[in-house]
């Protein structure tokens, strides 16, 4: 309760240093100066009530620009298929089947793989090089769906250093003619991508995807074989530097997974499907996707100078994505 009440303080404090909505805390204090504690919980839950479903679509894609404005989408559309098939089918045992979730493959070496609120989850080419199964490419994605469904992104933002633009979003209700906010937006998840989320986020999602890649009918050691792959890479490999940047260590994240591991172990006979997995990397690599380097993640541009020049084209394509997967 403490926190809580120490969390609504700051809340207010960061509401105060935004005059555009300083008018709501005009009746918060008294006539003796002290703060109406009823009032001020009543509007902080204004100000941060749960984000509807369309403003989290419109946050959501303003933090996937970013994402796509560091690293384009690969220009291989069996491949971006294949990674759609298999994240929605692992979304939908999650527990926010009905989002509009959307999955892509970037175009960079870089070892990653990202999410956004409202369902935007990506992997790089670089981490599927290093994948040996279908199951731990469904392990990787359920992680990154665990973040989206518990809203790890929108919380970072609400209590980070951006927490003043989290009460124009909401107030604004993420208005998309409103392309200076929405700017300011992408800049707060740029932040946010670079520094990456808390570790205790990492490690829960870690748990959650386990347990959603299970459900989906994938063996559950997915996810930690992955790790273990990590783990066994030269720490000084380029191609881990973000990752290691924004995440716990992978020794560190496996052995959080110890304890749930072994109630786990009477689905260890689901399949990994390995042999489709691999047909699709040899496609790919007969298509040249893994040719060249691409970008790495932390070059990326200005976010709201690359916003000009990636929204739409990326918002086509993933409308494209999403409309093939449909169709198969």
């Amino acid at each position: 309760m403490l926190r809580r009440v120490i969390g609504l303080l700051l809340i207010a404090a960061a509401m105060v240093s935004v005059s555009a909505v300083a008018g709501p805390l005009d009746g918060l204090f008294g006539n003796n100066g002290k703060i109406d504690l009823g009032k001020l919980v009543q509007t902080a839950k204004q100000a941060f009530g749960d984000v509807s479903p369309a403003q989290e679509q419109a946050i959501g894609r303003e933090a996937a620009a970013v994402l796509v404005g560091a690293a384009p989408l690969v220009q291989d559309d069996q491949l971006q298929r294949y990674v759609n098939r298999v994240g929605r089918w692992v979304a939908l045992h999650t527990e926010r089947p009905d989002l509009n979730w959307r999955f892509g493959v970037l175009d960079t070496m870089d070892i990653n793989a990202f999410a956004a609120p409202g369902g935007y989850v990506f992997v790089t080419k670089g981490l599927l090089l290093h994948l040996d199964s279908e199951a731990e490419l469904a392990g990787v994605l359920a992680h990154e769906c665990a973040h989206v469904i518990r809203k790890h992104h929108l919380k970072a933002v609400e209590k980070g250093a951006r927490l003043d633009l989290a009460v124009a979003v909401v107030g604004s209700r993420a208005n998309e003619q409103d392309r200076s906010q929405l700017d300011k937006i992408a800049g707060g998840f740029k932040d946010l991508y670079a520094r990456g989320l808390d570790k205790h986020d990492e490690y829960e999602a870690d748990r959650l995807g386990i347990v959603i890649a299970t459900r989906a009918g994938y063996d559950p050691y997915g996810l930690p074989a992955m790790l273990q792959t990590l783990e066994a890479m030269d720490p000084k490999d380029s191609a881990l530097a973000f990752m290691f940047k924004t995440h716990p260590a992978p020794e560190q994240r496996f052995d959080r997974l110890e304890g749930i591991l072994p109630p786990l172990a009477p689905y260890a006979r689901q399949p990994d499907v390995k042999e489709r997995f691999l047909q699709q990397m040899a496609a790919a690599r007969r298509q040249g996707v893994f040719a060249s380097a691409g970008p790495q993640m932390h070059d990326a541009t200005d976010a709201a100078a690359l916003h000009a020049e990636q929204h739409l084209s990326f918002a086509d394509i993933m409308d494209r994505l999403h409309a093939a997967h449909r169709s198969q």
